[in-house]
């Protein structure tokens, strides 16, 4: 008997017939690896904090990001997706953009607020949760259209980590901790986590680089590595710069999801309208009897008679939709 349990990430799509496990195909694994390394970056990002390395704290969250960003693009690209990894995905990312950032703001600043400032954090971690849950929810959903597969509801939980700590950046910046409106920071936060649980559609980016022009290849390779060169460079710049840019274009992601809906709604609403044409009778009631047939009700019109267009006994051939 073995020690461990035997590791089956595709034992709810199997059939209960078969009690066999095979060996796991490696570029299953890997994925779950990447995602248990950032699950480590955002747990040692919570012992930094608590000893007051911040600035180290917060390189961590940046890279549990990275890593995150990386995990599931390569579980698709591997063909190695499974339950398992989703399930692991979820717990990762609630520790790293829910539980990691909130804990790093309290032991920042947020402390001298005592229990109020407690209640914050707590509020934003469980946003983060809750976040994750619904996305989990709303991956299954058949009714969503295709286009809406480019837009999240509500702010993502990792970028709403890299936001919620801006006023660290700006104390890295050279901003004095001193005129860090420490209520402002307060509001910040709470704002952020209830911008995670919101409806606002924001543009998520995930069909962005699926597909590179070749003469674009080597302009995609040196601007990848100059952005990676400025982060590790100039880190509080960028993530400053970035935070800004992002907030600044939620507002644009709002009003091209209601463009879209709203031009999903006009075709949706001409579909409708050239049904009803289409199934429309072909003679419309009233209409006169051909020359040479006996009116309904003549003198000498027998059962034989054709009836007349629009009585009952044409009842039958009407659409359901006019019953």
């Amino acid at each position: 008997m073995s020690l461990f349990p035997p590791f089956d990430p595709e034992r709810d799509r199997r059939t209960p017939r078969l009690r066999g496990f095979r060996p796991i195909p490696i570029r299953t694994l890997i994925p779950n690896v990447i995602t248990l390394l950032s699950l480590c970056a955002g747990l040692t990002a919570i012992r930094l904090a608590a000893e007051g390395r911040f600035e180290v704290a917060l390189g961590a969250i940046v890279f549990a990001a990275v890593l995150d960003g990386l995990d599931g693009r390569l579980a698709r690209l591997l063909r190695g997706t499974s339950r398992f990894g989703a399930e692991l995905d979820s717990l990762a990312d609630f520790v790293n953009f829910g539980v990691a950032p909130a804990l790093i703001l309290y032991f920042w600043g947020l402390h001298v607020f005592n229990n109020i400032g407690w209640i914050v954090v707590i509020v934003f971690a469980i946003c983060g949760g809750l976040r994750l849950a619904r996305f989990n929810v709303m991956i299954d959903d058949p009714n969503r259209p295709a286009w809406a597969a480019n837009f999240f509801t509500g702010m993502p939980a990792p970028a709403g980590a890299i936001v919620v700590l801006f006023p660290i950046y700006l104390q890295f910046l050279g901003v004095a901790k001193s005129i860090i409106p420490m209520t402002l920071v307060l509001i910040y936060t709470l704002a952020i986590g209830l911008l995670m649980i919101s409806k606002l559609p924001v543009w998520s980016g995930k069909r962005l680089g699926t597909r590179v022009a070749p003469e674009m290849v080597l302009p995609a390779f040196v601007l990848a590595v100059l952005f990676f060169a400025l982060l590790i460079s100039f880190p509080w710049e960028v993530l400053t710069v970035g935070t800004l840019v992002y907030l600044g274009v939620l507002p644009l992601g709002w009003k091209s999801y209601r463009r879209q809906a709203q031009a999903d709604a006009d075709r949706a609403a001409a579909d409708r309208a050239a049904a009803t044409r289409t199934a429309a009778p072909a003679a419309s009631p009233g209409q006169p009897a051909a020359a040479g047939t006996p009116a309904a009700g003549a003198p000498g019109t027998g059962p034989t008679a054709a009836p007349p267009a629009g009585d009952g006994s044409a009842q039958g051939d009407r659409p359901n939709r006019l019953n």
